[in-house]
């Protein structure tokens, strides 16, 4: 029994490589820098009035007032509550951003929202979009901003 210990040992022993190299090439990956995108579910949290080119004041959403929007590859939906109101807001269409614009053109919607889009179908905003976080600025005829929704990432 004991030669055969010290056979298993000695195996053991010499079969274990003494590993003395250090590694002196480091291999750095790079984080890929996602690409921003506004596909998901987003709660308006915020609204800005502008004034000369600077937000003058902003109303908070509540459990009151709130909106959501949802966007897929080309299509978006969006519907709105207000506690105090007793019609429906929703629509649905499409939407394309080019240039930093965002624009969404509705199919249709709510019936209170069908009167809208039968004198306008088409609504164009200037796109402030980072990963979580979006803000759709609306502007003036002189290219100005004068309102902007703030939402935020939900899904």
């Amino acid at each position: 029994m004991k030669p055969i210990l010290l056979l298993l040992v000695a195996t053991l022993f010499f079969s274990c490589k003494n590993n003395t190299e250090s590694v002196t090439e480091t291999t750095t990956v790079e984080p890929q820098e996602q690409e921003l995108s506004l596909e998901g579910a987003w709660e308006l949290v915020s609204y800005y009035n502008y004034e000369n080119d600077a937000v003058s004041d902003t109303i908070l959403s509540s459990d009151t007032n709130k909106q959501i929007k949802m966007y897929s590859t080309s299509r978006v939906m969006w519907s709105r509550y207000r506690d105090s109101d007793s019609l429906d807001w929703f629509g649905y269409g499409n939407y394309t951003i080019e240039d930093g614009r965002l624009s969404e053109v509705l199919e249709y919607g709510s019936k209170s929202m069908n009167q809208v889009i039968a004198e306008q179908n088409e609504f164009v905003f200037d796109l402030i979009l980072e990963k979580d976080k979006f803000s759709q600025v609306e502007l003036d005829e002189k290219g100005r901003p004068f309102y902007a929704e703030n939402y935020v990432r939900i899904e």
